[in-house]
């Protein structure tokens, strides 16, 4: 008996944790309604959603249309994952020229990611046979995702 309240309790506490949760995260309708208007943090807000299924079905395509609206007005977060999903051909077709152009604007504006994988970063340079091509192919696998998750848990 006394394990069957123990577990009531437990669920019940639970329960109030995910409810308390959940009233912390704006509905979806609502970041929508924002991306719509030009909010350039909605926008990669809405975009992250779709990329890592949350809140909203997963959907890459979706994913990269809005967050390239949000790079298109400087979001350097945004600017990375785009250049990442054209890199690896996530959500669009892999354009490397493009993820390039990406990766430049983010360095521009002092990413160190964007600065290492362009090689404009003397530390990321290290030794003598320092291959950026395969960095770049492993950090366009980590971009993506890692910065969708930073994105939901800062905005």
């Amino acid at each position: 008996m006394l394990k069957l309240i123990r577990s009531v309790v437990l669920v019940f506490i639970l329960l109030n944790g995910l409810t308390a949760l959940a009233e912390d995260v704006t509905p979806p309708i609502n970041v929508h309604k924002s991306a719509v208007q030009g909010d350039v943090k909605a926008q990669a807000r809405l975009a992250a959603m779709y990329l890592l299924g949350s809140e909203v079905d997963k959907d890459e395509q979706q994913a990269f249309e809005w967050f390239l609206k949000s790079a298109q007005q400087g979001n350097v977060e945004a600017e990375m994952i785009v250049a990442a999903m054209y890199e690896r051909g996530l959500g669009v077709k892999n354009d490397i020229k493009l993820a390039t152009q990406w990766y430049e604007k983010a360095a521009a504006k002092g990413n160190t990611t964007a600065l290492a994988l362009t090689g404009k970063n003397d530390v990321a340079k290290g030794g003598v046979a320092f291959n950026y091509q395969t960095m770049r192919l492993s950090a366009a696998k980590q971009i993506p995702t890692e910065y969708a998750k930073k994105i939901l848990l800062t905005e």
